[in-house]
């Protein structure tokens, strides 16, 4: 059995039914429900006895501790984090307390439990934590790739907390000699995505004859990772990854946001044809960009190709279909997770941006 924590949200549900694709082990799942997280998204495990949820944050100490006495899972992976860089800008506490504080208490319960174990178990026991590429700041466009050991830079709150609980992690290692797992990666992207990020925005957006707003000069470049193939990254260093490394995981798809938008209008052009005729790029409008944006992030995994014979099955071509198509087949989805909530951030984030 192992523990995911925060996994109703976008990566983290897909590893969840991804695993379920390849393993019968059963899962725990503790999430405690923000508005990122959506038990729509693993509505098909209803009434599997393999899929135990759980409503609750990582920070409740006593409650972590309670579920791995109950269950004494042989490995925990750590989704759990507030991870939308806009929000983080708006408000930044609730990222301190998820990212640091969170990331805190689970280790703390994590650690107690793996020194009460027998030592054939305790061998065996893996803590996998998940962060992001964001930790190493900003690139220019000759830099080389980010790599394992690029230096820590971060630029904004979100970026800020999650290289906090890099550094949490990697010291309980150290420290304790607790067997920590750490992978960095780029921007995913997929079923499932909660629509305030770029992808999903611009797909939504589009359908519904709204603006597709591109900050700044839309020249900011990401490398770009389908989300299904970030779990099989996850699933292949949780088996065979060193203790105390980290592992970076990209999709080898360096693009621009405008060039991602202009992508995103060319396949609805194809799927989903506008009744005028026209082109969903006439929806396009540049607004003022966020603050301290940064330039540009880009992955070098040849680590995990290297050491775990690991990269990924999908290009960008080939993944951005599948997940335009998905978004296509999925409007009651899209519809349940546009509440009022979400509404009243999309107002507040994009108020003000003149084009």
């Amino acid at each position: 059995m192992i523990l995911v924590t925060g996994g109703a949200g976008f990566i983290g549900s897909n590893f969840v039914l991804d695993w379920f694709t390849h393993s019968d082990e059963p899962v725990i799942n503790l999430d405690t429900l923000t508005y990122a997280g959506n038990m729509e998204n693993l509505a098909s495990l209803r009434g599997d006895d393999r899929h135990i949820f759980v409503k609750g944050d990582i920070g409740e100490l006593s409650l972590v501790e309670n579920l791995l006495a109950r269950y004494t899972p042989r490995a925990i992976i750590n989704f759990a984090a507030e991870s939308h860089v806009d929000r983080s800008i708006h408000g930044p506490e609730a990222f301190i307390q998820t990212n640091i504080v969170g990331t805190f208490h689970l280790l703390e319960a994590a650690r107690a439990y793996w020194d009460g174990l027998d030592p054939g178990k305790k061998q065996a026991f893996r803590f996998l934590h998940v962060s992001t590429d964001e930790v190493y700041g900003s690139l220019t466009s000759s830099d080389p790739a980010f790599t394992e050991t690029s230096r820590y830079q971060p630029n904004s709150p979100y970026s800020a907390s999650k290289a906090a609980s890099d550094h949490l992690v990697r010291a309980y290692h150290h420290t304790y000699h607790f067997p920590v797992l750490t992978t960095n990666c780029s921007n995913n992207y997929g079923p499932y995505h909660f629509p305030e990020k770029l992808i999903p925005l611009m797909i939504v957006n589009a359908l519904a004859g709204k603006a597709l707003p591109v900050y700044g000069d839309g020249r900011q470049i990401r490398d770009w990772l389908y989300v299904r193939d970030h779990c099989s990254a996850i699933r292949r260093v949780l088996e065979a990854g060193k203790v105390g490394e980290t592992y970076n995981v990209g999709g080898w798809n360096e693009k621009a946001n405008i060039d991602i938008v202009n992508t995103i209008c060319a396949l609805l052009d194809e799927l989903r044809p506008r009744t005028d005729g026209k082109s969903y790029r006439e929806q396009i409008k540049y607004v003022q960009d966020r603050p301290g944006h940064d330039r540009r992030y880009a992955i070098d995994a040849r680590k995990l190709e290297r050491e775990l014979g690991w990269k990924p099955a999908e290009t960008f071509e080939t993944g951005i279909r599948k997940t335009v198509q998905w978004y296509l087949d999925n409007q009651a989805w899209v519809d349940h997770v546009q509440s009022g909530v979400y509404r009243e951030w999309m107002e507040k984030n994009y108020a003000g941006r003149t084009q």
